[in-house]
């Protein structure tokens, strides 16, 4: 496995996985410190079209100043690689809000239950050491999967957000869920936050 011996930062184990949060300023340290094949190895894609949209993300500025982004790799302990990420971008600390967002980059490992399993330590984080109130996720309406996931951890359904998004070139609607820090803490000893499953 590739070394980074810069890239130090907080890491969260599961028992499959290993997330392992990357900031502003470790992306900084990727790309000037890097090439772009170790760049691609370390976030777990592998196009350089990949490469250029996250590229652009940072240079973009992931940091202003009232939002922010927490960022979590998720590399599987097995096969010692990247398998996917999770986020809590559009961070608002001053509101103590965000939303999460989640991605698997090897499509064979979907319906694994390793997303699950992330967001099983990693909405907890958000409500126990990052001080949030509001956690946030915003899914299409076709996004099956997704919408199983947010609702299998006690997110409550808002509303649609008509034409929210581009994908595809088309404009998309989103279905709002949100889960509060007093619904959390109701759910944290219930087997829906439980290491053990």
């Amino acid at each position: 496995m590739q070394a980074y011996p810069y890239i130090q930062s907080l890491e969260i184990d599961t028992p499959r996985l290993l997330l392992k949060e990357v900031n502003e300023e470790h992306f900084g340290q990727l790309y000037t410190n890097y090439s772009d094949e170790e760049a691609k190895r370390f976030l777990g894609i592998t196009t350089d079209e990949a490469l250029d949209t996250e590229k652009k993300k940072f240079y973009g500025g992931l940091t202003t100043f009232r939002t922010s982004v927490k960022f979590f790799m998720m590399r599987e302990k097995k096969l010692g690689r990247v398998i996917g990420s999770c986020a809590f971008h559009a961070w608002f600390p001053m509101h103590s809000r965000t939303e999460i967002g989640y991605a698997m980059t090897d499509d064979t490992l979907k319906n694994k239950g390793y997303m699950s399993e992330a967001l099983r330590y990693i909405i907890p984080f958000g409500f126990e050491h990052m001080g949030l109130n509001r956690i946030e996720a915003f899914i299409g309406q076709a996004n099956i999967p997704s919408l199983s996931l947010i609702r299998k951890f006690g997110f409550t359904e808002e509303g649609t957000l008509r034409q929210h998004y581009y994908k595809d070139g088309d404009l998309q609607d989103s279905i709002c869920f949100s889960l509060l820090k007093q619904e959390y803490d109701l759910l944290k000893l219930t087997p829906v936050f439980s290491h053990d499953n």
